[in-house]
């Protein structure tokens, strides 16, 4: 958890961090892991001028230190799903966010999902408040700082960059001061219509679960979601895009917003704009969608449902036969970036599959993609879970990789496909992110994942 002191009995897991965030990136820059900004900052901020207000919320994305806007809002909207199915009230975290202190395994009387939730949210909203518009994420200045190992703490002086003093010189009060040192992060600004879209979608989620938690929050969330929606419906899409830091396909953040606000108001013209958007995005982005089409089935008129089911269908049979030129009966991707996530996320839609449609799903494949997580895979028997199952992955890319440790809970990409048909998922080196970084969407899809499957076993 970004900008906060996380401990855990006689461990600090790490202090809170960053709190000097963030500096205004330059423009027409291209950027480490992904990040550019464009040919203007999009803000009322000049280059390396101090943005204020973004030193609160988020997650570090997971094994490097940067917050990525569409890691943020995946995470939320994975936890609020969660929510909205389960409704888990688990308590085992004390979270105090006036004071940026968390401990570990102290109740607290709130259910730790929701201060999740929470916690996202309200990077999420600092991003708005702070610029007018969702931005790419905020990241390290330069290769040094983006290598760190070590407590996130120590990445900078917690100092906001003044121009005026000297690289060593300081001023004010610790926590409030100001300082010549030039190693604040950057926030990355340039204005893009999907990030607009995709961030909105989590901020609607969030508003239903916070009501009644923190309803400041939740009604502020849902202004904002509204409002940007209603903005971006109005104009012209910004097509801005620069690697995976700029949103997902604009038809299925599009989507997902109108889902989102669908199922968080019940307004007939957030209907209209997902059934509008639907037939966009149905065919190629069925996979990424179709939780999201699911679950606004009851909102939506009788012809919408047929759609849905027929696609659902076609989904299925393109699964099965993907699944099927292996033994472990779930897709095996080969890309450069191992698949875990979506063996996870495939399941998750087959279980929603199954509840909205029942008899379309063979739910012995749902179970088959939790065996392969937990060890029944090309490779190696370890859990991709860490600290789950009998044996799991114990050296892995967290946030304390050079410690050849692992953070448990925290779920890795797992088994990468080496050309032309070799896996491979090291145990010896932490530091192949594609196999073994830990990714916080990933962990969210988990969570739901086993508590469809305890749902399921009660069937």
């Amino acid at each position: 958890m970004d900008h906060m002191f996380v401990n855990e009995g006689y461990r600090v897991w790490h202090g809170a961090s960053h709190l000097d965030d963030a500096l205004q990136a330059p423009v027409d820059h291209i950027h480490h892991d992904l990040y550019a900004q464009g040919p203007t900052t999009d803000t009322a901020f000049e280059p390396l001028e101090h943005i204020p207000g973004l030193n609160v919320g988020g997650w570090y994305d997971a094994g490097d230190f940067d917050i990525r806007t569409q890691s943020q809002y995946g995470t939320i909207r994975g936890l609020v799903a969660t929510w909205d199915k389960f409704g888990i009230t688990r308590d085992q975290t004390q979270v105090e966010q006036e004071i940026r202190h968390v401990e570990m395994h102290i109740p607290d009387g709130k259910a730790d999902l929701l201060q999740q939730i929470e916690h996202g949210t309200l990077q999420l909203v600092a991003q708005f408040d702070a610029v007018g518009h969702a931005i790419h994420g905020i990241v390290e200045p330069d290769l040094g700082q983006y290598t760190h190992l070590g407590d996130g703490v120590t990445k900078t002086d917690n100092l906001v960059y003044d121009a005026s003093l000297g690289e060593h010189e300081v001023a004010g009060e610790a926590g409030s001061g100001r300082s010549g040192k030039l190693d604040d992060r950057w926030a990355f600004t340039s204005k893009s219509s999907a990030l607009n879209y995709g961030s909105l979608a989590g901020l609607a989620a969030a508003a239903r679960a916070l009501e009644g938690y923190n309803d400041d929050l939740a009604d502020k969330a849902l202004s904002i979601a509204v409002e940007t929606f209603a903005e971006e419906e109005g104009r012209e899409p910004d097509l801005y895009r620069h690697g995976n830091t700029t949103g997902g396909p604009l038809e299925v953040e599009r989507f997902r917003a109108a889902a989102e606000l669908l199922l968080t108001t019940g307004e007939d013209i957030y209907a209209e704009a997902a059934d509008r958007y639907w037939d966009e995005a149905k065919g190629e982005f069925f996979s990424a969608i179709g939780t999201s089409a699911l679950a606004i089935v009851p909102m939506m008129p009788e012809d919408y449902a047929a759609e849905v089911r027929t696609a659902s269908q076609a989904w299925l049979a393109e699964r099965e036969e993907s699944a099927s030129d292996n033994p472990f009966g779930v897709l095996i991707t080969r890309g450069g970036w191992a698949g875990s996530g979506t063996v996870v996320n495939g399941a998750i839609l087959q279980y929603d599959i199954h509840r909205t449609f029942p008899g379309l799903v063979d739910t012995a494949e749902i179970y088959d993609a939790v065996d392969f997580i937990f060890g029944r895979h090309p490779a190696h028997n370890l859990s991709l879970v860490s600290g789950v199952g009998a044996q799991s992955k114990k050296v892995s890319y967290g946030t304390n990789r050079a410690d050849f440790s692992y953070i448990a809970g925290g779920t890795v990409p797992g088994i990468l496909i080496l050309k032309p048909d070799l896996p491979e998922n090291r145990e010896d080196w932490p530091f192949f992110w594609g196999q073994n970084e830990y990714v916080i969407p990933n962990g969210a899809s988990h969570i739901y994942l086993m508590n469809a499957v305890m749902d399921l076993s009660d069937d």
